[in-house]
């Protein structure tokens, strides 16, 4: 032991602190995604390859083998949605973070007055505003946008005549993804009759993830907000706008 500390270089143990947070920073990233259960797969994987060889398997270990040297190919295709996750994060609140801060509450603020303003016109709506665990596979069946969130959009997207104003928009920081989103409807029995089709597929994706979800009800224009384990109805402007802040403030802490 002394004689491995005696050669251990200050760069040697950079090189290891690096290592651990570039790990570090890849497993929060991919907490709550598809992405765990792929890992898992591939450790399976990985523990069939070391017993086939030691058993001597030999056709099982070629075909193995054989898979591995693909592997980089393998991870790439798999892991494109996380990757392009990871690239943009990058790219976004390392620099200027108080201005990707108040980029957010601006679309939080966007968000609430569209919101009420539907409520006013009694006209249906539903948004979905993603946190930690990722939305990309409701998003990659709905229509792409990649827009910056404004009152003007979201009212046009809600619009009777539009043709996708029957599904739900998807929201990433300041950002609309995807509208026309289909998300998947709670069975669950708590939620009585008077709540139709988008109360439950805003319930249904907060169950399956720790999304905010806004309803808006068509027939009385009342304002919703259902989270995990939380549905709160009816909220005023005021009320919601409080709950925003708070939400995201503590998903910031």
């Amino acid at each position: 032991m002394t004689e491995i500390l005696r050669h251990l270089r200050w760069q040697d143990a950079f090189d290891v602190i690096i290592v651990a947070v570039v790990i570090y920073r890849l497993l929060i990233l991919i907490k709550g995604t598809r992405a765990v259960q792929m890992l898992v797969g591939l450790g399976v994987l990985l523990l069939a390859s070391i017993i086939s060889r030691y058993l001597r398997f030999y056709t099982l270990d070629w075909l193995l083998q054989g898979f591995w040297e693909y592997i980089v190919i393998a991870l790439i295709v798999l892991f494109a949605p996380e990757i392009r996750k990871a690239l943009a994060k990058m790219g976004q609140a390392s620099f200027l973070p108080a201005f990707a801060r108040a980029e957010e509450l601006k679309s939080h603020d966007e968000i609430v007055k569209a919101v009420v303003s539907l409520a006013s016109r009694k006209i249906g709506a539903l948004i979905v505003i993603e946190r930690e665990t990722t939305l990309q596979d409701f998003i990659e069946i709905g229509v792409p946008l990649d827009a910056k969130v404004s009152r003007e959009l979201l009212l046009s997207i809600f619009h009777p005549s539009s043709p996708i104003h029957d599904g739900a928009v998807i929201i990433r920081g300041n950002r609309i993804l995807a509208a026309g989103c289909f998300l998947p409807i709670t069975l669950s029995a708590r939620l009585g009759k008077e709540f139709g089709t988008r109360h439950r597929a805003a319930i249904g994706i907060t169950e399956e993830s720790d999304a905010v979800a806004i309803i808006v009800s068509e027939e009385a224009g009342k304002i919703s907000l259902a989270m995990t384990e939380r549905f709160e109805t009816p909220l005023d402007m005021g009320t919601l706008r409080d709950m925003m802040t708070e939400l995201f403030a503590e998903r910031k802490k």
